[in-house]
């Protein structure tokens, strides 16, 4: 039951592609008059707004998505540039009076 409720992205994504050329032929051959013309104007944008979404969810998730927090490419990862020399040379009193300064500065 949960398959009906929750498509996956290429069902999606074909679906709302035929249901955006239907509206196209609809819209081409059968030439309706007023607020009809409109409105399938309408569903034909959002159809086929939902068919470019799905497409871009379906190349990002097919391109291999990187865990939340991978860096980029050519950034140093997190914690790499800071070893535990650097961290025992950092003055504490100057950072913490550092960190004051700057709430000081964020309160007024």
């Amino acid at each position: 039951m949960r398959r009906i409720l929750r498509p996956d992205t290429r069902t999606v994504a074909v679906v709302a592609a035929l249901a955006t050329g239907a509206v196209l032929v609809a819209l081409a051959f059968r030439h309706p008059a007023g607020i009809l013309t409109v409105g399938l104007a309408l569903l034909g944008v959002i159809f086929a707004t939902v068919t470019g979404t799905a497409l871009t969810a379906l190349r990002d998730r097919d391109d291999g998505e990187e865990p939340a927090g991978a860096t980029p490419p050519g950034q140093p990862s997190l914690g790499s540039f800071l070893d535990a020399d650097t961290l025992e040379a950092l003055d504490s009193a100057a950072v913490l009076s550092r960190l004051q300064r700057m709430r000081e500065v964020s309160d007024q």
